[in-house]
């Protein structure tokens, strides 16, 4: 393999992959590196093996960050819309779920080999089960020491991601070549994850596990409406998924389940159209039956509609639509499907995506303090930053 080339690539990810094929598109010599034995594995697993590559709803106000200002340039420039375009002329048949989520039709794999299409027309070298032994300053830029030899290059690009997903080798690489450089790191912790519960609350809540229903589920101010799961060690489902990102240890979350209904209301209306009905043969009618029994019984009520009053009724009603818990923690980076925090944007230039005190050093993707929604919003961060840094190195 060639020793020198303009852009070393250290990450075969969909950021990675991204700057390679800019940059090697405007006639940089690209290597790309990668510990692991196959490119794109995040891309390959993500949406059930279909690939939520972007969401036509992006913009800034879909991403966390100390400075949430910094993904604004990145977004702009490169936005869904270009992506759906290169899709599309790879003839990849895909499809709009709700909340402007785009899948493939088929297979994530369709995404991958795009992306290896294009690194491969440009010319870029990419070289798998490649273990990083240092990278140091040199003369001419940086100088990589790798199991396939030293290389040196007068761009880097660090494209490794978070600790998400540890079974796939994700590793906190970028932070410490970060800090390394003097760049500091805002404190990374899991997101987009499932909240575990205290031994007690989920010993009451495990006849539940795999139950599902459509709810308001808030921390603090934020609130996301989407499906609510109940499984064998807490919560989750994309609406807990959302709301893991801003909750904290310690913060209580609130729980609105099928918030378009007027839970007190109907349970009124039964009461006076037949009160020997049994509140959870109400509560049925638009919660699973599984979940009604249970609120019904952990609202310790019994009796018939008739037999019980407004206040009595309040109760199970604010037990359905203000269910107040306070987590006890997360699944943890085994699970989560993105890292909160990363490198600090303070160090970056908005535009490039390069550190502002070292020249030809970039961080691009999930490493960087710059984290998504839920819904194919972090990729479409990947494809952002990775074309800002393709086309400044």
């Amino acid at each position: 393999m060639q020793s020198k080339a303009d852009v070393i690539v250290i990450g075969a990810g969909a950021a990675g992959m991204m700057c390679a094929a800019r940059a090697a598109q405007r006639g940089r010599s690209v290597i790309v590196l990668d510990h692991a034995k196959a490119p794109g594995e995040k891309i390959r697993i993500s949406g059930g093996g279909r690939c939520n590559f972007t969401n036509v709803h992006t913009s800034p106000k879909n991403f966390l960050s100390a400075n949430p200002h910094f993904c604004k340039s990145a977004l702009s420039r490169y936005t869904p819309a270009d992506f759906i375009a290169l899709v599309e002329r790879y003839q990849i048949a895909w499809h709009e779920k709700t909340l402007g989520q785009l899948f493939c039709d088929n297979s994530a794999k369709q995404i991958v080999d795009m992306l290896l299409t294009e690194m491969r027309e440009a010319g870029v070298t990419l070289k798998m089960s490649t273990e990083i032994t240092s990278i140091e300053p040199a003369n001419s830029g940086f100088r990589v020491v790798s199991s396939e030899g030293v290389l040196e290059s007068a761009a880097l690009v660090i494209a490794t991601g978070g600790k998400s997903i540890p079974k796939m080798r994700a590793t906190g690489f970028a932070y410490r070549i970060a800090e390394q450089f003097g760049l500091t790191i805002v404190e990374p912790r899991p997101g987009l994850v499932p909240l575990t519960l205290d031994p007690h609350l989920l010993e009451r809540l495990l006849p539940l596990a795999g139950v599902a229903v459509d709810a308001d589920v808030a921390c603090g101010k934020t609130v996301f409406r989407e499906a609510l799961l109940f499984t064998h060690r807490g919560l989750s489902g994309p609406a807990v998924l959302q709301i893991s990102s801003y909750w904290r240890e310690g913060d209580d979350i609130s729980i609105c389940m099928e918030p378009d209904v007027d839970v007190l209301s109907k349970l009124k209306q039964a009461r006076k159209d037949n009160g020997r009905q049994l509140p959870q043969t109400v509560l049925a009618e638009f919660l699973p039956k599984r979940l009604a029994q249970h609120l019904t019984a952990s609202s310790q009520v019994s009796g018939q509609l008739a037999d019980l009053s407004d206040r009595v009724l309040g109760k199970i009603a604010s037990g359905i639509t203000d269910w107040r818990i306070k987590p006890s923690g997360s699944e943890g980076y085994r699970t989560a499907e993105v890292t909160l925090g990363g490198v600090d944007t303070r160090h970056l230039d908005s535009r490039t995506m390069q550190a502002k005190t070292i020249p030809g050093l970039y961080f691009i993707g999930e490493c960087v303090d710059v984290t998504g929604w839920l819904g194919g919003y972090n990729f479409q961060w990947a494809w952002a930053s990775g074309v800002a840094a393709g086309e400044a190195v």
